[in-house]
């Protein structure tokens, strides 16, 4: 069955992966909406625009007005919202926008996906879903054991965390209130191809090959769990298609990594895929102040998604970076123009 996907923030990373994955892979019709920040790329959807299926709508989720008219024509069986600020250390920076888009943005596009659904009738209104995208970092920092799960307290460490607590609370709160049938997914770190440079990897393997420092923050021990983001794409659409109303899934990779190995992996592939006539490029490798409430450990149990849906994560992390990094190398251009542009790869979050 051809579905009405409306995905907010598609322009971006984990966003674009999952418009990829729709119109490669299944019959659905895609809208994106994407206010197109520094993070928003149209580049990362060249692949797919071209498709009759697909359509796409420069709009902020916190203009009522203007989604309220994309909903009335585009007609959407599921709300995918994946628009947010995403980065902690930007958050420390400029938390305003956090706040602006990831909580009143939020509560806006609930208003007017309340809206659309009450006028709803019949079958349309049965099938319609309000997904919303968050994150493992709601729930705070763990200890050397124990994993993360949906009933896992929020104790949320940074502004950007702190922006998406709230917006969870949020869509619980339609769903429970006013009969709103959502889903809310809480994932891991995210790593692939189309990755914005600010975040570790992209920033590491770019440096790397430019022979620049790779700043580590703290002593590298911090531990994350990585998630290939075409294997949370594959997740978000199992959710979005079979999840249960009122339900929250959480996603990880099972890739239990501190930086520092991260880091001293994609040297190692970076070495091996393109020398550098410097050396080995571990010696770029230096340690810079710690990020203020740097959370030491996340991790995930994705009992609950693999026992409903029957999802476990396809790429473990060695496959996952190789595909990554061998994507860099082979797409300078599309990297190329985010670093002359907005962001140029500077410290962020050092209050």
């Amino acid at each position: 069955m051809s579905l009405g996907i409306l995905v907010t923030g598609g322009a971006g990373f984990i966003g674009s992966a999952v418009v990829r994955r729709l119109i490669e892979q299944t019959p659905h019709r895609v809208c994106v909406a994407d206010k197109l920040t520094y993070a928003g790329n149209l580049a990362s959807l060249a692949p797919v625009s071209g498709s009759a299926r697909y359509r796409f709508e420069q709009a902020d989720i916190g203009d009522g007005a203007r989604m309220r008219a994309i909903l009335a024509q585009f007609r959407p069986d599921i709300v995918m919202n994946l628009a947010a600020e995403s980065h902690v250390d930007r958050s420390i920076d400029e938390p305003a926008a956090f706040i602006s888009t990831n909580i009143v943005g939020t509560f806006s596009l609930l208003q007017e996906a309340l809206r659309y659904w009450r006028e709803l009738e019949g079958a349309a209104k049965v099938r319609f879903r309000f997904q919303h995208i968050s994150t493992d970092e709601v729930f705070g920092s763990l200890g050397s054991e124990g994993l993360f799960r949906e009933d896992t307290a929020y104790r949320p460490n940074s502004p950007y965390s702190a922006s998406k607590a709230a917006s969870d609370h949020l869509v619980r709160a339609w769903h429970h209130t006013y009969g709103l049938p959502t889903l809310v997914t809480n994932c891991s770190n995210n790593y692939g191809p189309y990755h914005f440079p600010e975040k570790l990897i992209p920033l590491m393997i770019l440096n790397a090959l430019e022979g620049k420092p790779l700043p580590v923050y703290g002593n590298g021990l911090n531990m994350r769990d990585w998630l290939y983001v075409e294997d949370h794409a594959e997740a978000l659409l199992l959710v979005a298609e079979r999840g249960r109303p009122g339900e929250s899934y959480a996603i990880g990779g099972h890739n239990e990594l501190t930086n520092i190995t991260v880091v001293r992996r994609i040297c190692a592939m970076l070495d091996e895929l393109r020398p550098a006539p410097a050396g080995a490029r571990e010696r770029l490798i230096h340690f810079v102040a710690d990020r203020p409430g740097h959370d030491a450990r996340y991790a995930i149990d994705t009992g609950k998604i693999g026992r409903e849906l029957g999802w476990q994560p396809r790429h473990d992390f060695e496959a996952g970076l190789r595909r990554t990094v061998e994507w860099y190398l082979a797409n300078p251009d599309w990297w190329g123009d985010i670093r002359s542009g907005v962001y140029r790869r500077e410290r962020l979050g050092a209050a």
